[in-house]
């Protein structure tokens, strides 16, 4: 079977899953190309953070950072130059901030996974209906073979959702736990800085980007 007999044979409801194939693909590919350009963390982060802390440099040297760890930071250390008590709550709205950026398009990803293999299984039915319908209109006589042409067309569609489904769950998944990884290392560079900054105005064990953990309740952006 070539590409244009599935859709011939497919209708509407495979342009429709086309559709889902394009978004997805455009979602994918850009937020690797983001993660891709996004910037790593800096490597013995310890040993720098002391030495900055100690030549009193420590928002130059945050300042020369990128990737969401660098941005996390820099709020805390501005946050404190404008003697604000609470960090752990300044850390846990930048990490907040900087997951949702991180997270853009997964919601949108996670809708066509879902709804494709669903799609594919109403235009199944749609087509096991017309074949039902053409039965009662030839009175029960029907050619066997004709009758099972009409159920694997009428099938078709919902193999070719879960065709689109399947890789869109996967790339999420792999998303996902990209996502998790900066989430965490967010956390652990956060939690180092304010360990090492005075403690005065830390009140409480920091706990920054784990709260707003996309799977705990952050608010996603589609």
């Amino acid at each position: 079977m070539t590409i244009a007999e599935i859709f011939d044979k497919g209708g509407i409801v495979v342009w429709v899953l086309l559709a889902y194939s394009f978004i997805a693909m455009v979602i994918v590919l850009e937020r690797f190309v983001h993660y891709l350009i996004m910037g790593q963390p800096v490597k013995d982060f310890e040993n720098l953070l002391l030495a900055a802390i100690k030549s009193d440099s420590l928002e130059k040297e945050l300042g020369r950072m990128k990737g969401p760890e660098a941005r996390l930071m820099q709020g805390i250390v501005r946050a404190k130059l404008k003697n604000t008590k609470d960090l752990q709550s300044v850390a846990s709205r930048y990490g907040s901030a900087e997951l949702q950026s991180m997270e853009r398009g997964f919601r949108t990803l996670s809708i066509l996974g879902h709804t494709a293999p669903l799609l594919g299984l109403l235009g199944t039915i749609m087509g096991m209906i017309k074949a039902f319908m053409v039965i009662e209109l030839a009175g029960g006589q029907v050619d066997a073979q004709a009758l099972a042409g009409g159920i694997w067309e009428a099938m078709l569609t919902t193999g070719v959702g879960l065709a689109v489904a399947i890789p869109i769950l996967l790339l999420l998944h792999v998303l996902e736990g990209m996502a998790d990884r900066r989430a965490h290392s967010m956390r652990c560079y956060s939690m180092l800085l304010l360990e090492h900054l005075p403690h005065d105005e830390i009140q409480r064990e920091p706990d920054t980007v784990e709260a707003s953990h996309h799977r705990k309740g952050v608010v996603h952006a589609v």
